[in-house]
């Protein structure tokens, strides 16, 4: 019995490191990542630092070591970069939303636009008699040109509408 349970114990230690399985990897923004899954198909070989039966480090790798300049090219971007390209990111959506909400109200300005160029031509076409008032604010009344002229301008705001 006691052979049989030091048995079960060493092949349980033995498959615990296989149960936590570990791959490590450098994403495309540069920032390192950690899981128990494999890393997306588009993470380049080399990019990938640990992965299980891969050792962290390799003495005999022949890859010769980047330049300088290109180690720093590849490097992680800094909390000020990443920072300035949140804000940039919030910045560029804050004025989609705002260019949006501009559209709304141009749409809901045109519309009630027509509507009342509708309601004028209606009272147009009805022939009742309308007035207006002169830059003194006394009330005068159209006559037929006035009219006419009021029904052309009418007209071509409608044509406009959909």
């Amino acid at each position: 019995m006691n052979y049989r349970n030091t048995l079960l114990t060493t092949l349980l230690l033995v498959a615990a490191p296989l149960a936590m399985a570990q791959y490590m990897w450098i994403d495309d923004k540069g920032i390192k990542q950690f899981s128990d899954r494999p890393p997306p198909p588009n993470i380049p070989e080399k990019r990938i630092l640990k992965a299980p039966g891969k050792p962290l480090f390799n003495p005999n790798a022949t890859e010769p070591e980047p330049a300088a300049e290109t180690q720093a090219a590849k490097a992680a971007p800094t909390l000020a970069e990443r920072n300035a390209d949140f804000n940039k990111r919030r910045s560029e959506a804050a004025d989609v939303a705002k260019q949006t909400a501009a559209n709304a109200q141009r749409k809901a300005d045109e519309a009630a636009n027509c509507n009342a160029a509708r309601q004028h031509q209606q009272a147009l076409d009805q022939g009742l008699r309308l007035s207006s008032y002169d830059k003194n604010g006394e009330r005068g009344y159209m006559n037929d040109d006035q009219r006419e002229e009021l029904r052309k301008n009418t007209q071509k705001v409608l044509a406009d509408c959909k």
